[in-house]
C-alpha cells in the first residue's frame, strides 16, 4: 500500500516516518509522544466519556467529537489520554491525532487498517504493541462509524 491512500496529513506523516533508519523511527515515534495534547478540562474530570482500548499494553483511553458546521460531515476531534511513561503507545496516539483530528468522518473511515505497519516499526516495536496500535486507529473508525449512523 502507498500513502496515496492515506488523508494529506497522515500521509506526509507516513513518509517521514518511511525517510528514517530504524533507530531514527524510534526517536519520531518518541517526538510524537511528546506532542500529544492533554485532554481538554470538561473530559479530564469525566473518565466515563473515554474508552479504554484494552488491546494496548499500556492504559489508554479515547474518545472523539464531531463538531457540527462542516457542512453535513463534521470535523471530528479526537482526544486521547495516555501516560508519560508509555511513550510507544502515546506517540502513536499523537500519529493519530496529529494526523486524523479534524478530518470528515469519511475521510478516517477510508483509512486502511493496517497503516500502523506503513510507519516501519514492525521490527523495532513488539507484535503486541503493534496490536494495540492497529486496535487504536479500529476504535477510533468504530466510533466515528457509529457516530455517523446515529446522525444520520
Amino acid at each position: 500500500m502507498t500513502t496515496q491512500a492515506l488523508p494529506t496529513a497522515l500521509a506526509a506523516i507516513v513518509d517521514d516516518f518511511q525517510a528514517l533508519t530504524e533507530p531514527e523511527r524510534l526517536q519520531l515515534l518518541l517526538e510524537f509522544s511528546q506532542g500529544l495534547p492533554e485532554l481538554p478540562e470538561r473530559l479530564k474530570d469525566h473518565p466515563e466519556l473515554l474508552e479504554q482500548v484494552v488491546e494496548c499494553q499500556s492504559p489508554l483511553f479515547l474518545t472523539i467529537e464531531t463538531e457540527k458546521g462542516r457542512g453535513p460531515a463534521g470535523a471530528v476531534r479526537l482526544f486521547f489520554k495516555a501516560p508519560a511513561e508509555a511513550p510507544t503507545t502515546r506517540g502513536f496516539a499523537g500519529v493519530l491525532h496529529e494526523g486524523l483530528d479534524g478530518l470528515s468522518a469519511e475521510e478516517i473511515l477510508s483509512v486502511p487498517d493496517d497503516m500502523p505497519e506503513l510507519l516501519g516499526l514492525t521490527r523495532a516495536i513488539t507484535p503486541l504493541r503493534m496490536r494495540g496500535m492497529t486496535a487504536m486507529l479500529g476504535r477510533i473508525k468504530r466510533k466515528v462509524a457509529a457516530s455517523t449512523a446515529v446522525r444520520s
